[in-house]
């Protein structure tokens, strides 16, 4: 158990050291070629950090393994809405910009609707699964939220903060693939481990992929957003984690889907119904104090919410 931990704490170590690596590599490029944080943060950084749950997603899908391909994209959603932002709101109050309000998170709640409806076959009398149809019509969405970000390249402000650091040009792609192998080795180590001390205590795999799993999956996410949010970097901060979630739900989750049509369990219904509460919440606290952004006891309040969540997640277990 005690080499289990260590191996965890090294893991962590990977994680903090990749972030930063990724974060100042991100910013330098978005620097040098005049592209906003906000679209690198969307972008490279989300797909970045969401290399883990690919994995994970890649290999329960060929396993056949359905409740742990929707419980670590599902749970990891959760948890980098209510507690990655919960954090860094904490850490710094998000000041978010007009088209993140009015197009990144109606996009994001989109997608977790999408999901929900596809999951349930409502277009069609057939069992609850994610079929390589269903797939399809994802990564179609996913397509157009692409087209989306990359129209915006030559219309928005490009200018940059002080947290963009000088790096020199030919070692900006080495900050940015270091970072991002570190932190996928990093974040293997945390989960790998994690999950064979809660399987040792005697834990559901359900709960497990719902809660371990999908914690250590966006535990870049976390140290990422964290890192950009230490470095004053609100743009890849909040860009990082709703860009995450799009990936997650019209990339990886359809992927799996393409691999191995997924079959899904309803009871997931309430775990997306708290996602989307959790989202639309988002869009509502921009307008609570007029100033579009997330004040410290409003992300305070997310990580409340997902305390009792998982509270009610292990009781349910009982």
């Amino acid at each position: 158990m005690i080499f289990l931990i260590l191996l965890i704490i090294c893991g962590f170590v990977l994680l903090i050291y990749g972030a930063n690596w990724l974060v100042n590599g991100a910013s330098a490029l978005a620097k040098r070629y005049h592209i906003t944080d906000l679209t690198i943060g969307l972008t490279i950084v989300a797909f970045g950090t969401s290399a883990p749950e690919l994995v994970v997603n890649g290999i329960a899908s060929a396993d056949g393994l359905s409740d742990m391909v929707y419980a670590n994209i599902i749970g990891s959603n959760i948890f980098n809405l209510f507690v990655i932002l919960g954090i860094v709101g904490v850490i710094m109050p998000i000041t978010v910009k007009a088209s993140m309000i009015w197009k990144e998170i109606p996009i994001s709640l989109l997608a977790v609707i999408g999901v929900l409806l596809l999951s349930n076959g409502f277009y069609v009398a057939k069992d609850s699964q994610l079929t390589r149809v269903d797939g399809l019509v994802l990564l179609l969405g996913f397509a157009s939220f692409l087209w989306y970000v990359f129209t915006q390249l030559n219309t928005t402000d490009t200018s940059h903060g002080a947290s963009s650091i000088e790096i020199k040009s030919n070692r900006i792609g080495l900050y940015i693939i270091v970072g991002l192998i570190a932190m996928i080795i990093g974040g293997k180590l945390v989960v790998d481990n994690a999950v064979l001390i809660a399987t040792t205590l005697g834990l559901s795999k359900k709960l497990i992929g719902l809660t371990i799993v999908a914690a250590g999956t966006s535990l870049p996410e976390l140290v990422t957003s964290g890192v950009a949010a230490w470095k004053k970097n609100s743009d890849i901060a909040i860009g990082n984690v709703i860009g995450s979630n799009i990936f997650n739900l019209l990339l990886i989750l359809p992927l799996s889907a393409m691999i191995s049509p997924v079959e899904y369990n309803p009871l997931f219904d309430r775990d997306l119904m708290l996602l989307i509460g959790g989202t639309c919440f988002l869009f509502a606290a921009m307008f609570v104090s007029g100033k579009k952004k997330l004040d410290r006891w409003e992300a305070a309040l997310l990580l409340v919410t997902y305390l009792v969540y998982i509270g009610w997640q292990i009781w349910s277990e009982n």
